[in-house]
């Protein structure tokens, strides 16, 4: 049977990121995608432009109406929002112990910008992280998980990942994009034993939007398809780096494009 996978994240209208490009991720990896939307976004390749955030009540309705009907195999978060957002739903999927979830922690804008208030930032770190199969931080979120300034260095990624196992999270995927003083790709996975390293070449591009969404809504995909964390998270590396090749095809926006989301996905 085809799997069940749940997103619950933001809505990008332009469809390179947040609840759109997981649903088309999802379609590309042959899971079935349900949706719990958090806000609503006036966004496009350029930037976003405005946010409406969901009542809290709203967003736990919201996943306690899939969670009671559909067999959902694995979920992941995007865009929480707010403290509330997070608490409601740490509430509801305390119901529900065994799904396997991906936490992306949307913390900070490409721009710089902290897109969480500090008691959101502490409920994600304090109560969200601790319930994850899995996290996906890139290197300015995970500054702000560890409460320090962002480092850009490969050599410092080792020391980062090693501080982000105090969070709680069985598994982690520290994403490389941001560094600085390498022409490779860096990404570091902990796979609860032994910590792996891929690197792969750079690519020169401007279809960077919404990676790190695709790339955590790839892992999730894999898992509920019953792919274990570490083959989820590699096949899911290798994915993203064919589907940001492939988006030489697409001509959406003026900005930073999306990548192809309807690149097949790797077996694993």
């Amino acid at each position: 049977m085809i799997a069940n996978v749940l997103t619950i994240a933001g809505s990008d209208p332009s469809g390179g990121a947040g609840i759109q490009a997981d649903l088309k991720t999802f379609s590309a990896h042959g899971v079935y995608g349900c949706s719990v939307i958090t806000a609503v976004t006036a966004q496009n390749t350029l930037g976003v432009q405005g946010v409406h955030t969901l009542p809290a009540e709203f967003v736990a309705a919201q996943l306690q109406s899939v969670l009671q009907d559909v067999r959902i195999s694995a979920a992941k978060t995007g865009m929480l929002a707010n403290a509330a957002i997070i608490r409601a739903i740490v509430a509801v999927l305390a119901q529900h112990p065994h799904l396997p979830l991906v936490v992306d922690p949307v913390m900070v804008s490409t721009s710089g910008h902290r897109l969480l208030e500090p008691e959101a930032e502490r409920a994600l770190r304090e109560e969200l992280i601790p319930r994850s199969a899995m996290i996906t931080p890139n290197l300015s979120e995970a500054a702000v998980l560890l409460g320090r300034e962002p480092d850009y260095r490969v050599a410092a990624m080792d020391d980062i990942m090693e501080a982000l196992l105090g969070l709680g999270a069985p598994s982690i995927y520290l994403k490389g994009g941001h560094i600085a003083d390498s022409d490779l790709m860096c990404d570091l996975f902990w796979d609860g034993e032994q910590l792996h390293r891929w690197s792969v070449p750079r690519q020169e591009t401007t279809h960077t939007h919404g990676t790190g969404c695709s790339l955590a809504a790839s892992i999730a995909a894999h898992m509920g398809r019953g792919a274990s964390g570490r083959d989820a998270a590699r096949a899911a590396h290798d994915w993203l780096q064919l589907a940001i090749a492939a988006a030489t095809r697409l001509e959406v926006g003026s900005g930073k494009g999306p990548v192809n989301h309807l690149t097949p996905m790797v077996v694993v």
